[in-house]
């Protein structure tokens, strides 16, 4: 079996593999985690990622299944994990040119560095650096990697190629399934020593080898991570403010690749006169042909789902092109477009565009914000240490965890 067959996208599917994992989430996930074992046998984390990016299931419906057999104490570490998303997107949604500031650093050096000979050596996996050349032709062929290789891989393309973090951090968005802003762009600053100012990561060759079990053992690696510069980060800003509108008016459901699954939370108190479901925000996002296949059968199967759950009719588009829109909901006679929130990242920006152009023609533009973000978001306006603080709690507001399991986790 290839790692591309573990990758269904169909919701359902995603339940199954949690289903799988649940009983794995405890002790045996804490202990194994950080293992990489290879392609194809990701059995020791949950790889749950790519389904949880696009939200075809949730991290509530994770941690809660994963609650139902442990304690929060017993999974701590695993539920921790799952929070780290929803970290990165608070902590990114509060200083949102730290994402514009990536775009602009990735354009510039894509310009810099075009046919730059160690640049396409490292995205085409010909360094002949141990175990770096098959994580990178792993990531193209697969749209996956470890989370612990991740890590490895931004740091000997950092400091041991030399290769500016932004164009590194690019390849991971264009290729992974589970590509993410915020985690992507986050991680790698973390790695370079932006995110926590001076603190870096450094790969070493006695941890690949133990934690790659074994597979590989690399010559040459940086014995020194000196922390890259760049401007401080900003203060955090006020989180946009989300009017819950009412939808007691015919409206159009606008579903993107950042919510797959609208139903378990975009209410119709009457009904939805139509819907579309876009697989993509643009260029320079997704390009890999095994993330854009995930992408697009993610696309169909939540259009199955929201025939089926509102009794609208579906249409699919390739991207937030305004002229579709705008005629979709003239051919549906409604003034109100509805959409789950996108976080900071390409789907988000395209989406302001959009908002503007149905302003210009009279239709109102409505945000559906989920519960979990409205609670935990605002308490990433520093690291992480401060935001875990708040974990027990939020799950608790969320229905999820009693008192005795957030005792467990403190």
């Amino acid at each position: 079996m290839t790692e591309n067959d573990n990758f269904n996208p169909a919701r359902s599917y995603a339940l199954k593999q949690l289903s799988d994992f649940v009983p794995h989430a405890g002790g045996s996930y804490a202990a194994k985690r950080n293992f990489d074992f290879g392609p194809g046998n990701h059995s020791k984390v949950s790889s749950l990622s790519p389904w949880i990016r696009h939200r075809i299931i949730t991290e509530r419906e994770v941690v809660e299944a994963v609650l139902t057999r442990h304690s929060l104490a017993a999974a701590e570490k695993y539920i921790q994990e799952v929070l780290w998303r929803t970290y990165w997107k608070g902590w990114l949604e509060m200083r949102p040119s730290v994402w514009t500031n990536f775009l602009s650093s990735r354009d510039d050096k894509q310009i810099s560095f075009k046919r730059n000979v160690g640049l396409l050596a490292a995205e085409a996996g010909t360094t002949g650096i141990d175990g770096f050349d098959d994580w990178a032709r792993e990531l193209v062929e697969t749209g996956y990697l470890h989370n612990h290789t991740r890590m490895w891989f931004a740091s000997i393309w950092i400091f041991t190629l030399k290769l500016p973090w932004a164009l590194g951090a690019d390849f991971f968005l264009r290729h992974l399934i589970d590509a993410d802003p915020a985690s992507n762009t986050l991680s790698w600053r973390w790695v370079a020593g932006l995110q926590t100012v001076g603190k870096t990561y450094l790969a070493t060759a006695d941890n690949i080898t133990r934690y790659s079990n074994g597979r590989f053992s690399p010559k040459g690696l940086a014995t020194y991570a000196e922390a890259l510069h760049d401007e401080p980060a900003p203060m955090p800003q006020k989180l946009p403010d989300i009017i819950d509108a009412s939808l007691n008016e015919p409206a159009l459901l606008l579903v993107t690749a950042e919510d797959y699954n609208p139903e378990s939370f975009v209410p119709a108190s009457k009904h939805f006169a139509a819907a579309l479901v876009c697989r993509s925000a643009g260029k320079n996002w997704l390009q890999g042909d095994v993330a854009l296949a995930f992408v697009d059968g993610a696309a169909e199967d939540c259009k199955a789902r929201i025939t089926a759950h509102y009794g609208c009719t579906t249409e699919s588009i390739d991207t937030l092109d305004a002229e579709i829109v705008i005629e979709a909901a003239k051919a549906a006679n409604v003034k109100i477009v509805v959409t789950p929130y996108a976080p900071v990242g390409p789907v988000a920006d395209a989406l302001k565009q959009l908002g503007r152009a149905l302003s210009a023609s009279d239709i109102k533009f409505v945000y559906r914000r989920r519960s979990w973000d409205a609670q935990f978001w605002p308490h990433a306006k520093k690291g992480f240490f401060p935001f875990k603080e708040h974990i027990a709690k939020g799950l608790m507001q969320e229905g999820i965890a009693s008192k005795q399991l957030a005792l467990d986790l403190q």
